[in-house]
Protein backbone atom coordinates (compact mmCIF):
# COMPACT_ATOMS: atom_id res chain seq x y z
CA UNK A 1 0.00 0.00 0.00
CA UNK A 2 0.87 3.49 -0.71
CA UNK A 3 2.43 5.33 2.28
CA UNK A 4 1.53 8.54 0.69
CA UNK A 5 -2.44 7.72 0.50
CA UNK A 6 -2.45 7.06 3.92
CA UNK A 7 -0.92 10.34 4.95
CA UNK A 8 -3.06 11.75 2.50
CA UNK A 9 -6.56 10.23 4.26
CA UNK A 10 -5.06 11.13 7.66
CA UNK A 11 -4.44 15.05 6.77
CA UNK A 12 -8.06 15.22 4.74
CA UNK A 13 -9.76 13.54 8.03
CA UNK A 14 -7.69 15.94 10.25
CA UNK A 15 -8.66 18.80 8.28
CA UNK A 16 -12.41 17.97 7.50
CA UNK A 17 -12.98 17.29 11.62
CA UNK A 18 -10.98 20.44 12.12
CA UNK A 19 -13.02 22.74 10.16
CA UNK A 20 -16.49 20.91 11.17
CA UNK A 21 -15.37 21.26 14.99
CA UNK A 22 -15.42 24.86 14.63
CA UNK A 23 -19.19 24.90 14.81
CA UNK A 24 -20.59 22.05 17.09
CA UNK A 25 -19.22 23.68 20.04
CA UNK A 26 -20.64 27.10 19.79
CA UNK A 27 -23.65 25.65 18.92
CA UNK A 28 -24.05 23.74 21.99
CA UNK A 29 -23.01 26.89 23.83
CA UNK A 30 -25.10 29.42 22.50
CA UNK A 31 -27.78 26.38 22.88
CA UNK A 32 -27.12 26.69 26.48
CA UNK A 33 -27.13 30.50 26.78
CA UNK A 34 -29.97 31.18 24.80
CA UNK A 35 -32.02 28.75 27.39
CA UNK A 36 -30.68 31.14 30.32
CA UNK A 37 -31.62 33.91 28.78
CA UNK A 38 -35.24 32.94 27.63
CA UNK A 39 -35.90 31.81 31.24
CA UNK A 40 -34.90 35.38 32.81
CA UNK A 41 -37.14 36.65 30.24
CA UNK A 42 -40.25 34.63 30.91
CA UNK A 43 -39.00 34.67 35.08
CA UNK A 44 -38.37 38.72 34.97
CA UNK A 45 -41.02 39.81 32.10
CA UNK A 46 -38.00 42.04 31.24
CA UNK A 47 -37.71 43.12 27.51
CA UNK A 48 -34.21 43.36 27.12
CA UNK A 49 -33.79 39.57 27.74
CA UNK A 50 -36.52 39.39 24.67
CA UNK A 51 -33.61 40.86 22.98
CA UNK A 52 -31.03 39.10 23.87
CA UNK A 53 -32.70 35.87 23.23
CA UNK A 54 -33.83 36.89 19.76
CA UNK A 55 -29.92 38.10 18.79
CA UNK A 56 -28.84 34.99 20.00
CA UNK A 57 -30.85 32.97 18.25
CA UNK A 58 -29.56 34.02 14.87
CA UNK A 59 -26.38 33.22 15.83
CA UNK A 60 -27.00 29.73 16.77
CA UNK A 61 -28.40 29.74 13.67
CA UNK A 62 -25.56 30.72 11.85
CA UNK A 63 -23.24 28.44 13.51
CA UNK A 64 -25.80 25.17 12.92
CA UNK A 65 -26.52 25.58 9.62
CA UNK A 66 -22.09 26.04 8.82
CA UNK A 67 -21.65 22.90 11.48
CA UNK A 68 -24.51 20.72 9.07
CA UNK A 69 -22.76 21.80 6.09
CA UNK A 70 -19.01 20.71 7.47
CA UNK A 71 -20.11 17.40 8.97
CA UNK A 72 -21.33 15.53 6.15
CA UNK A 73 -18.11 15.27 4.56
CA UNK A 74 -17.10 13.21 6.80
CA UNK A 75 -19.55 10.59 6.91
CA UNK A 76 -18.21 9.37 3.31
CA UNK A 77 -15.14 9.84 4.09
CA UNK A 78 -15.18 7.02 6.34
CA UNK A 79 -16.65 4.90 3.12
CA UNK A 80 -14.19 6.02 0.59
CA UNK A 81 -10.61 6.43 2.22
CA UNK A 82 -11.34 4.09 5.53
CA UNK A 83 -13.42 0.94 3.79
CA UNK A 84 -11.77 -1.27 6.11
CA UNK A 85 -12.59 0.80 9.30
CA UNK A 86 -15.63 1.24 8.37
CA UNK A 87 -16.60 -2.52 8.21
CA UNK A 88 -14.30 -3.32 11.19
CA UNK A 89 -16.14 -0.77 13.78
CA UNK A 90 -19.19 0.01 11.20
CA UNK A 91 -21.47 -2.25 14.36
CA UNK A 92 -20.36 -0.31 16.66
CA UNK A 93 -20.64 3.17 15.23
CA UNK A 94 -23.82 1.86 13.18
CA UNK A 95 -25.63 1.81 16.86
CA UNK A 96 -24.03 5.54 17.94
CA UNK A 97 -24.70 7.04 15.05
CA UNK A 98 -28.29 5.75 14.18
CA UNK A 99 -29.04 6.85 18.11
CA UNK A 100 -27.49 10.41 17.43
CA UNK A 101 -30.24 10.86 14.47
CA UNK A 102 -33.26 9.00 16.95
CA UNK A 103 -32.50 11.50 20.11
CA UNK A 104 -30.64 14.35 18.35
CA UNK A 105 -31.49 15.03 14.83
CA UNK A 106 -35.11 14.60 15.21
CA UNK A 107 -35.40 16.19 18.42
CA UNK A 108 -33.32 19.24 16.68
CA UNK A 109 -35.11 19.53 13.28
CA UNK A 110 -38.35 19.02 15.13
CA UNK A 111 -37.95 21.86 17.51
CA UNK A 112 -36.02 24.16 15.43
CA UNK A 113 -38.28 25.61 12.75
CA UNK A 114 -39.98 26.71 16.29
CA UNK A 115 -36.81 28.10 17.66
CA UNK A 116 -36.35 30.33 14.79
CA UNK A 117 -39.95 31.08 13.35
CA UNK A 118 -42.28 30.76 16.31
CA UNK A 119 -42.14 33.98 17.90
CA UNK A 120 -45.20 35.44 17.44
CA UNK A 121 -47.04 31.72 16.13
CA UNK A 122 -47.04 30.06 19.86
CA UNK A 123 -47.05 31.18 23.31
CA UNK A 124 -43.83 32.46 25.56
CA UNK A 125 -43.90 29.02 27.32
CA UNK A 126 -43.86 26.91 24.03
CA UNK A 127 -41.12 28.60 22.51
CA UNK A 128 -39.18 28.48 25.59
CA UNK A 129 -39.53 24.77 26.01
CA UNK A 130 -38.44 24.50 21.95
CA UNK A 131 -35.69 26.35 22.73
CA UNK A 132 -34.87 23.57 25.39
CA UNK A 133 -35.39 20.95 23.00
CA UNK A 134 -32.88 22.04 20.28
CA UNK A 135 -30.28 22.67 23.50
CA UNK A 136 -31.00 19.37 24.63
CA UNK A 137 -30.85 18.13 20.80
CA UNK A 138 -27.35 19.31 20.41
CA UNK A 139 -26.32 17.82 23.71
CA UNK A 140 -27.94 14.52 22.07
CA UNK A 141 -25.89 14.76 19.37
CA UNK A 142 -22.54 15.21 21.33
CA UNK A 143 -23.36 12.15 23.67
CA UNK A 144 -22.98 9.86 20.68
CA UNK A 145 -20.60 11.39 18.81
CA UNK A 146 -17.95 11.41 21.59
CA UNK A 147 -19.34 7.74 22.53
CA UNK A 148 -18.65 6.03 19.33
CA UNK A 149 -14.59 7.71 19.33
CA UNK A 150 -14.60 7.16 23.15
CA UNK A 151 -15.13 3.27 21.86
CA UNK A 152 -12.26 4.38 20.00
CA UNK A 153 -9.91 5.14 22.62
CA UNK A 154 -11.05 2.25 24.98
CA UNK A 155 -13.11 -0.24 23.48
CA UNK A 156 -15.25 -2.55 25.60
CA UNK A 157 -19.09 -4.78 24.92
CA UNK A 158 -18.00 -6.41 21.76
CA UNK A 159 -16.21 -9.38 20.33
CA UNK A 160 -14.27 -9.71 16.92
CA UNK A 161 -16.06 -11.65 13.85
CA UNK A 162 -14.22 -13.29 11.36
CA UNK A 163 -10.20 -12.99 10.34
CA UNK A 164 -8.56 -11.32 8.37
CA UNK A 165 -9.68 -8.69 6.28
CA UNK A 166 -13.11 -9.60 7.36
CA UNK A 167 -12.83 -8.86 10.92
CA UNK A 168 -14.93 -6.46 12.70
CA UNK A 169 -15.85 -5.55 16.16
CA UNK A 170 -19.27 -6.60 16.56
CA UNK A 171 -21.56 -5.23 19.86
CA UNK A 172 -22.10 -8.04 22.84
CA UNK A 173 -23.53 -5.08 25.34
CA UNK A 174 -24.55 -2.25 24.11
CA UNK A 175 -24.97 -0.28 27.71
CA UNK A 176 -21.07 -1.77 27.98
CA UNK A 177 -20.32 -0.16 24.65
CA UNK A 178 -22.11 3.43 25.48
CA UNK A 179 -20.57 3.65 29.24
CA UNK A 180 -16.97 2.19 27.79
CA UNK A 181 -14.82 3.48 30.74
CA UNK A 182 -13.15 6.75 29.11
CA UNK A 183 -16.92 8.17 27.95
CA UNK A 184 -18.35 10.01 30.67
CA UNK A 185 -15.45 11.96 32.03
CA UNK A 186 -15.02 13.02 27.76
CA UNK A 187 -18.32 13.88 27.41
CA UNK A 188 -17.98 15.88 30.53
CA UNK A 189 -14.78 17.50 29.18
CA UNK A 190 -16.58 18.11 25.46
CA UNK A 191 -19.42 19.46 27.00
CA UNK A 192 -17.96 22.02 29.28
CA UNK A 193 -15.74 22.67 26.17
CA UNK A 194 -18.68 23.66 23.85
CA UNK A 195 -20.22 25.38 26.65
CA UNK A 196 -17.46 27.73 26.96
CA UNK A 197 -17.11 28.06 23.49
CA UNK A 198 -20.60 29.53 23.18
CA UNK A 199 -19.73 31.75 26.98
CA UNK A 200 -17.22 33.26 25.35
CA UNK A 201 -18.31 34.15 22.43
CA UNK A 202 -21.29 35.86 23.86
CA UNK A 203 -18.55 37.58 26.44
CA UNK A 204 -16.57 38.95 23.25
CA UNK A 205 -19.18 40.50 21.62
CA UNK A 206 -20.74 41.83 24.35
CA UNK A 207 -17.39 43.28 25.31
CA UNK A 208 -17.18 44.55 21.95
CA UNK A 209 -20.21 46.86 22.32
CA UNK A 210 -19.21 47.84 25.53
CA UNK A 211 -15.76 49.16 24.06
CA UNK A 212 -17.43 50.96 21.72
CA UNK A 213 -20.41 52.35 23.43
CA UNK A 214 -23.03 50.71 21.52
CA UNK A 215 -26.10 48.58 23.18
CA UNK A 216 -24.18 49.08 26.21
CA UNK A 217 -27.26 48.15 28.83
CA UNK A 218 -27.94 45.06 26.21
CA UNK A 219 -24.26 43.90 26.52
CA UNK A 220 -23.76 44.27 30.36
CA UNK A 221 -26.58 42.14 30.97
CA UNK A 222 -25.11 39.41 28.27
CA UNK A 223 -21.91 39.94 29.97
CA UNK A 224 -23.12 38.86 33.14
CA UNK A 225 -25.07 35.98 32.26
CA UNK A 226 -22.42 34.28 29.91
CA UNK A 227 -19.28 35.57 32.55
CA UNK A 228 -20.87 33.43 35.17
CA UNK A 229 -21.17 30.19 32.59
CA UNK A 230 -17.44 30.59 31.99
CA UNK A 231 -16.36 31.25 35.20
CA UNK A 232 -18.48 27.95 36.41
CA UNK A 233 -17.38 25.94 33.32
CA UNK A 234 -13.43 26.66 33.18
CA UNK A 235 -13.44 25.66 36.64
CA UNK A 236 -14.87 22.49 36.23
CA UNK A 237 -12.78 21.96 32.71
CA UNK A 238 -9.68 21.72 35.42
CA UNK A 239 -11.11 19.58 37.61
CA UNK A 240 -12.47 17.31 34.52
CA UNK A 241 -9.30 17.57 32.73
CA UNK A 242 -7.89 15.79 35.94
CA UNK A 243 -10.19 13.00 35.71
CA UNK A 244 -9.65 12.55 32.00
CA UNK A 245 -5.82 12.34 33.34
CA UNK A 246 -6.78 9.49 35.41
CA UNK A 247 -8.61 7.48 32.88
CA UNK A 248 -5.60 7.99 30.61
CA UNK A 249 -2.86 6.90 33.06
CA UNK A 250 -4.81 3.62 33.40
CA UNK A 251 -5.92 2.48 30.24
CA UNK A 252 -3.49 4.45 27.77
CA UNK A 253 -0.14 5.02 29.84
CA UNK A 254 1.87 5.56 26.91
CA UNK A 255 -0.76 8.71 25.98
CA UNK A 256 -0.22 10.68 29.31
CA UNK A 257 3.81 9.70 29.26
CA UNK A 258 3.70 11.18 25.63
CA UNK A 259 1.79 14.27 27.16
CA UNK A 260 4.04 14.82 29.81
CA UNK A 261 7.26 13.79 28.06
CA UNK A 262 8.32 11.48 30.80
CA UNK A 263 10.70 8.88 29.21
CA UNK A 264 12.19 6.42 32.21
CA UNK A 265 10.61 2.96 32.17
CA UNK A 266 9.36 4.02 35.34
CA UNK A 267 10.59 6.66 37.51
CA UNK A 268 8.72 9.55 39.72
CA UNK A 269 7.92 11.87 37.16
CA UNK A 270 7.34 15.93 37.28
CA UNK A 271 4.97 17.57 36.20
CA UNK A 272 5.96 19.78 33.14
CA UNK A 273 4.86 23.66 32.74
CA UNK A 274 6.52 24.12 29.10
CA UNK A 275 9.31 22.12 26.98
CA UNK A 276 10.33 20.89 24.30
CA UNK A 277 10.68 16.68 23.31
CA UNK A 278 13.82 15.33 21.76
CA UNK A 279 12.24 12.34 20.45
CA UNK A 280 15.72 10.89 18.71
CA UNK A 281 17.68 12.04 22.01
CA UNK A 282 14.74 10.55 24.17
CA UNK A 283 15.31 13.67 26.48
CA UNK A 284 12.49 16.30 27.54
CA UNK A 285 13.54 19.16 28.26
CA UNK A 286 11.16 21.10 30.25
CA UNK A 287 10.59 23.34 33.51
CA UNK A 288 7.83 21.35 35.76
CA UNK A 289 7.21 20.60 39.49
CA UNK A 290 9.25 18.02 40.79
CA UNK A 291 7.19 14.70 41.68
CA UNK A 292 3.90 16.45 40.90
CA UNK A 293 2.59 14.00 38.51
CA UNK A 294 2.48 10.90 40.51
CA UNK A 295 1.15 13.00 43.15
CA UNK A 296 -1.72 14.16 41.20
CA UNK A 297 -2.57 10.52 39.81
CA UNK A 298 -2.06 8.58 43.28
CA UNK A 299 -1.65 11.42 46.19
CA UNK A 300 2.28 10.54 46.55
CA UNK A 301 4.80 12.60 45.71
CA UNK A 302 7.30 9.38 45.31
CA UNK A 303 4.72 7.18 43.20
CA UNK A 304 6.33 6.14 40.12
CA UNK A 305 4.86 6.60 36.75
CA UNK A 306 5.36 4.71 33.48
CA UNK A 307 7.89 5.90 30.75
CA UNK A 308 7.94 6.04 27.29
CA UNK A 309 10.79 3.75 26.99
CA UNK A 310 8.24 1.16 28.37
CA UNK A 311 6.75 0.47 25.49
CA UNK A 312 8.28 -0.31 21.72
CA UNK A 313 8.97 2.51 18.97
CA UNK A 314 6.36 1.11 16.61
CA UNK A 315 3.65 1.57 19.34
CA UNK A 316 4.38 5.14 20.55
CA UNK A 317 2.60 8.21 19.35
CA UNK A 318 4.21 11.15 17.85
CA UNK A 319 5.70 12.15 21.63
CA UNK A 320 6.66 15.90 20.86
CA UNK A 321 3.19 16.71 19.01
CA UNK A 322 1.17 15.22 21.72
CA UNK A 323 3.53 16.89 24.65
CA UNK A 324 2.91 20.58 22.52
CA UNK A 325 -0.79 20.08 22.03
CA UNK A 326 -1.47 18.86 25.30
CA UNK A 327 0.21 22.14 26.92
CA UNK A 328 -0.83 24.63 25.02
CA UNK A 329 -4.53 23.01 25.96
CA UNK A 330 -3.89 23.05 29.35
CA UNK A 331 -2.26 26.58 29.22
CA UNK A 332 -5.02 28.23 27.70
CA UNK A 333 -7.49 26.20 30.02
CA UNK A 334 -6.03 27.74 33.03
CA UNK A 335 -5.65 31.10 31.06
CA UNK A 336 -9.57 31.74 30.46
CA UNK A 337 -10.36 30.51 34.14
CA UNK A 338 -7.55 33.20 35.72
CA UNK A 339 -9.82 35.89 33.08
CA UNK A 340 -13.01 34.59 34.04
CA UNK A 341 -11.94 35.18 37.96
CA UNK A 342 -9.97 38.52 37.24
CA UNK A 343 -13.29 39.50 35.50
CA UNK A 344 -15.95 38.54 38.09
CA UNK A 345 -13.25 40.79 40.67
CA UNK A 346 -13.85 43.50 38.21
CA UNK A 347 -17.46 43.24 37.93
CA UNK A 348 -17.76 43.78 41.85
CA UNK A 349 -14.80 45.99 41.83
CA UNK A 350 -17.47 48.25 39.17
CA UNK A 351 -14.79 48.35 36.53
CA UNK A 352 -15.68 45.55 34.26
CA UNK A 353 -17.80 47.39 32.07
CA UNK A 354 -15.53 50.22 31.69
CA UNK A 355 -11.99 49.45 31.61
CA UNK A 356 -10.78 49.37 27.73
CA UNK A 357 -7.79 46.87 28.34
CA UNK A 358 -9.89 44.18 30.07
CA UNK A 359 -12.56 44.77 27.84
CA UNK A 360 -9.87 44.38 25.03
CA UNK A 361 -8.71 41.14 26.39
CA UNK A 362 -12.05 39.89 26.55
CA UNK A 363 -12.80 40.48 22.95
CA UNK A 364 -9.80 38.30 21.72
CA UNK A 365 -10.87 35.33 24.67
CA UNK A 366 -13.56 34.20 21.62
CA UNK A 367 -10.50 32.54 20.45
CA UNK A 368 -9.07 30.69 23.35
CA UNK A 369 -11.87 28.13 23.99
CA UNK A 370 -11.69 27.03 19.91
CA UNK A 371 -8.03 26.73 19.87
CA UNK A 372 -7.91 24.35 23.48
CA UNK A 373 -10.99 22.80 21.67
CA UNK A 374 -8.41 21.97 18.67
CA UNK A 375 -5.80 21.24 20.24
CA UNK A 376 -7.63 18.75 22.85
CA UNK A 377 -9.00 16.87 20.27
CA UNK A 378 -5.51 16.30 18.76
CA UNK A 379 -4.36 15.35 22.24
CA UNK A 380 -6.52 12.81 22.04
CA UNK A 381 -5.98 11.44 18.65
CA UNK A 382 -2.48 12.33 17.96
CA UNK A 383 -1.96 10.78 21.35
CA UNK A 384 -3.44 7.72 20.13
CA UNK A 385 -1.64 6.48 17.70
CA UNK A 386 -0.44 4.30 15.69
CA UNK A 387 -3.77 2.74 16.70
CA UNK A 388 -7.32 4.00 15.19
CA UNK A 389 -8.87 1.66 17.42
CA UNK A 390 -6.74 1.30 20.83
CA UNK A 391 -5.26 -2.05 20.87
CA UNK A 392 -7.57 -3.54 18.32
CA UNK A 393 -7.08 -1.90 14.83
CA UNK A 394 -3.45 -0.02 13.56
CA UNK A 395 -4.42 3.44 11.06
CA UNK A 396 -2.10 1.80 8.37
CA UNK A 397 -4.52 -1.14 8.71
CA UNK A 398 -7.64 0.72 8.18
CA UNK A 399 -7.22 2.60 4.80
CA UNK A 400 -9.05 1.76 1.95
CA UNK A 401 -7.16 0.11 -0.74
CA UNK A 402 -9.25 0.95 -3.60
CA UNK A 403 -8.41 4.67 -3.77
CA UNK A 404 -5.22 6.52 -4.99
CA UNK A 405 -2.51 9.04 -3.67
CA UNK A 406 -4.30 11.43 -6.82
CA UNK A 407 -7.71 10.22 -5.56
CA UNK A 408 -7.23 11.49 -2.13
CA UNK A 409 -5.17 14.85 -3.30
CA UNK A 410 -7.38 16.25 -5.81
CA UNK A 411 -10.52 15.38 -3.09
CA UNK A 412 -8.20 17.03 -0.55
CA UNK A 413 -7.75 20.26 -2.18
CA UNK A 414 -11.35 20.48 -3.42
CA UNK A 415 -12.62 20.57 0.61
CA UNK A 416 -9.96 22.64 1.62
CA UNK A 417 -11.21 25.48 -0.92
CA UNK A 418 -15.01 24.95 -0.08
CA UNK A 419 -13.80 25.15 3.63
CA UNK A 420 -12.13 27.78 3.46
CA UNK A 421 -14.97 29.31 1.88
CA UNK A 422 -16.97 27.89 4.14
CA UNK A 423 -15.14 29.80 7.27
CA UNK A 424 -14.93 32.90 5.43
CA UNK A 425 -18.30 32.87 4.76
CA UNK A 426 -19.34 32.66 8.50
CA UNK A 427 -16.98 34.96 9.56
CA UNK A 428 -18.55 37.70 7.11
CA UNK A 429 -22.05 36.56 8.16
CA UNK A 430 -21.10 36.42 11.91
CA UNK A 431 -19.32 39.69 11.26
CA UNK A 432 -22.54 41.49 9.83
CA UNK A 433 -25.07 40.50 12.28
CA UNK A 434 -22.72 41.64 15.09
CA UNK A 435 -22.39 45.36 13.54
CA UNK A 436 -26.27 45.15 12.77
CA UNK A 437 -26.78 44.24 16.61
CA UNK A 438 -29.92 43.67 18.28
CA UNK A 439 -33.50 44.73 17.42
CA UNK A 440 -34.56 47.69 19.24
CA UNK A 441 -36.18 47.66 22.33
CA UNK A 442 -39.27 49.66 20.79
CA UNK A 443 -39.93 47.83 17.92
CA UNK A 444 -39.82 44.23 20.11
CA UNK A 445 -42.54 45.81 22.10
CA UNK A 446 -44.75 45.73 18.60
CA UNK A 447 -43.65 41.80 18.44
CA UNK A 448 -44.88 40.64 21.52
Amino acid sequence: MDIDVLSLSRLQFALTIAFHYIYPPLSIGIGLVLVIMEAQYLRTKDLIYFQMTRFWVKIFALTFAIGVATGIVMEFEFGTNWAFYSRFVGDIFGSALASEGVFAFFLESGFLAILLFGWDKVSKEIHFFSTCMVALGSIFSAIWIVVANSWQQTPTGYHIVGEGINARAEILDFWQMVFNPSSVDRLIHVLLGAWQAGAWLVISVSAFYLFKKIHTEFARKSLKISLCIALICSFAQILSGHESALYVSKYQPVKLAAMEGHFPEKAKADLTLVGWVDEEKEKTYAIGIPGMLGFLLSGDFNKEVTGIKAFPKELRPPINLTFQYYHIMVAIGMGLFGLAVFSCFAWFKGFLFTNKILLALLISSVLGPQIANQVGWYTAEVGRQPWIVYGLLKTSDGISEAVTSNMVLSSLIMFALVYILLFFLFIFLLNRKIKAGPESLESLKEKI
